[in-house]
């Protein structure tokens, strides 16, 4: 068969640069799956994404979907034929239903008898029929959560769409998608290049592209060139630029010919907390601000979709239309100065928060209720984890992040500096919605982490408290993140944090407010639920946390703890063994009730002497290691009872017909269980 290189392309108006990446790909992906399945081979499978285009190219696809063999088998001999050897309505009907006559089926003799059998091959089509149907249904199946139409036809799509091409080899394909019909037009640049031009030949793009149109359509070579233009151009100038890899993917997704340049502004701006001026620079104008020894320098660097004869005034006409909002800021930011950050506290009541739970100053004094009250168990300073609480929601008032809200936190923290209270206070507003997002930083200083999982114990608390329950992917309260969040701090910091007891304390501080008599249960069962998530992301297998979870462990460092401890007790020989045992041990244990205290006297057997005598030999390291938290170390002195457990078994019979004796010998299993359920139910560890 001939191979040839296939070529799709959709020209379309301006993409979403956010989800640019995301549709290419699956795009791509989609398309793989349809050549795939359609079993037609191919060699490499590349896609193209610019702001005003979806590609995909396969090199060296057959002309033809291969020849597919048939075997249809059909009714026995004796079901399809008469005595005398005539068709009966049973074979007449399937070979009818399979299109032949019954004399051309074929006869094959089984253990079983003689069966029909029609054997044919069914002829591959061509590729370049099935192009078009591809190209409809990899289009349909991409991640467009609202789709738009144009004109006044009934096409959908998520942007107009005016070109498709589709090529293969020189040879344009037939047929009809989104409304448009295939052809050789290629559009270039909107300003640069030939507007548009015919392309002779599938395996010119993208070259041709480039060459004629002024167009890079290679996403990752353009991301490419801009990552390594913004690193040169800010060592140029002595500096690091901030190579926000998202902020880098929405430019790379903006432009189709990248040129990068650097502008200045005004270093009088450089008084403003750099945070409220990167903010501006990159989530409105998607320029990428350059430090110099951690401190913002009077520079920023940008891409440019255009390859201008006159640099410098592109330059200035960046440089003039970032300076009204640094202008802004430096405003806020002067003004907000003129009043103190607890000032703005009697504020906060205006302000709703939750129309059942209150104003956002009501929160502050939960917040701090409950800040205050970690901070005692984690060693913190609890007039300032206090104080942090109450200057918490704060700036969210001033001008500042009224206007850049994603500076909340990060102004408070300014402001209280200079108002001059104390720095581990002015830290925590700052710390306290830490982490933001996977992967990111945790409080390190302890009112940091007091007022971080006041927080969120509070939002947990009072969100559940009012029944409004995340149903979903609807989390309006970030509740998801607030649970991770205090798991990952308790863990990675070492914390003994007891979400019962927590949530209970912030319940009682909400008080007659929460109308969800289980809000505390149901703070727990969730919060446990993302502990679930948490650990098999890191590869912890299911049974080992639900061993865990049977022990209704709140305690989330302890928590933590135990889980390290199963997951390495599961990987010594005797683990196994004894994990079948104590689930012998369970179900026996089930069926009893009443059980007296275990009488040394009433022993009978060798086997039952040398089990007791083994947990007593065991029980009082084990229990002094349980005490000090050193689960791993308590279950391995475990594994010492591998012999005398399995003998027990192998050797006793536990329901005796004397009563006492049969008591007696639950009573010993009743102490054995206790051992091993301490830290989990290692029963529910699978083989």
């Amino acid at each position: 068969m001939t191979a040839k290189t296939l070529l799709v392309e959709i020209g379309t108006e301006e993409l979403p640069p956010k989800a640019l990446a995301k549709l290419a790909l699956s795009f791509r992906d989609n398309f793989a799956a349809l050549i795939d399945n359609a079993k037609i081979s191919h060699g490499d499978i590349l896609w193209y994404a610019t702001p005003r285009r979806l590609a995909v190219k396969i090199l060296s696809l057959n002309e033809q979907q291969p020849d597919t063999p048939i075997e249809k088998k059909g009714p026995s001999v004796k079901a399809a034929f008469n005595p005398d050897g005539t068709p009966n309505n049973v074979g007449l009907k399937w070979a009818q239903a399979n299109g032949i006559s019954i004399d051309e089926a074929e006869r094959v003799t089984t253990p079983k008898g003689e069966w029909l059998v029609y054997r044919t091959v069914e002829h591959g089509a061509s590729t370049v029929s099935l192009i078009a149907r591809f190209t409809q249904e990899a289009l349909a199946k991409l991640p467009i959560p609202k789709l738009m139409r144009w004109g006044s036809g009934d096409v959908l799509f998520v942007r107009p769409v005016h070109t498709l091409t589709m090529l293969f080899g020189n040879e344009v394909i037939p047929g009809e998608v989104l409304g448009l019909k295939s052809g050789r037009l290629i559009k270039g640049h909107r300003y640069m290049g030939t507007p548009e031009f015919e392309l002779a030949t599938a395996d010119e793009y993208p070259e041709v592209l480039e060459t004629k149109g002024m167009v890079i359509a290679d996403y990752n070579r353009r991301k490419e060139m801009i990552t390594a233009a913004i690193k040169s151009e800010a060592d140029k100038i002595g500096g690091v630029a901030d190579m926000d890899p998202d902020l880098i993917d929405e430019v790379t997704s903006l432009v189709e010919y990248p040129v990068l340049l650097t502008a200045k502004f005004e270093e009088k701006f450089l008084e403003v907390p750099a945070e409220a001026l990167v903010h501006t620079m990159k989530g409105d104008q998607k320029y990428f601000p350059v430090y110099r020894d951690g401190k913002l320098l009077p520079n920023f660097i940008f891409i440019s979709n255009i390859k201008s004869q006159h640099p410098e005034l592109v330059i200035a006409g960046n440089e003039r239309v970032v300076r009204p909002r640094l202008s802004d800021a430096e405003f806020f930011f002067n003004t907000d100065k003129k009043q103190t950050l607890f000032s703005r506290f009697e504020s906060l009541r205006s302000v709703t928060y939750q129309k059942q739970l209150g104003s956002l100053a009501d929160k502050s004094e939960i917040v701090a209720g409950i800040a205050e009250k970690v901070a005692q168990i984690i060693g913190a300073d609890t007039a300032l984890a206090r104080r942090a609480g109450l200057l918490s929601k704060c700036d969210l008032v001033t001008s500042m992040v009224t206007e850049f809200t994603d500076t909340q936190g990060i102004m408070g923290m300014h402001y209280a500096r200079i108002d001059g209270e104390p720095e581990e206070v002015a830290q925590a507003l700052s710390d306290q919605y830490l982490p933001r997002f996977s992967g990111d930083a945790l409080p390190d200083n302890p009112v940091s982490q007091a007022l971080s999982i006041a927080e969120k114990i509070a939002t947990l608390t009072g969100i559940f408290g009012v029944n409004m329950i995340p149903k979903g992917d609807k989390d309006p309260y970030g509740l998801r993140r607030a649970s991770i969040g205090l798991i990952r701090i308790a863990v990675e910091k070492q914390l003994h944090i007891d979400i019962r007891e927590l949530a209970a304390y912030a319940a009682g501080l909400y008080g007659s407010k929460l109308v969800n008599a289980n809000t505390v249960n149901d703070v727990v069962d969730y919060v446990l639920a993302r502990f679930k998530a948490f650990y098999q992301d890191l590869g912890v297998s299911t049974d080992v946390i639900l061993s865990v979870l049977s022990r209704g462990i709140t305690d989330l460092l302890d928590f933590d703890k135990r889980i390290k401890a199963v997951q390495e007790f599961r990987t010594i020989p005797e683990a196994a063994s004894l994990s079948e045992a104590n689930k012998r041990v369970g179900n026996i244990l089930s069926k009893a009730s009443d059980i007296s205290a275990f009488r040394a006297e009433l022993m009978t057997s060798q086997e039952e002497k040398a089990l007791s005598a083994a947990i007593a030999a065991v029980a009082a390291d084990v229990n002094a290691l349980f005490d000090s938290g050193d689960y791993k170390e308590a279950l391995t002195h475990l594994a010492q009872l591998k012999k005398p457990v399995d003998d027990f078994f192998d050797k006793v019979m536990v329901n005796d017909e004397n009563p006492d004796i049969r008591n007696n010998r639950l009573a010993l299993l009743k102490e054995l269980s206790s051992l091993f359920t301490h830290v989990a139910d290692i029963s529910l560890l699978q083989k």
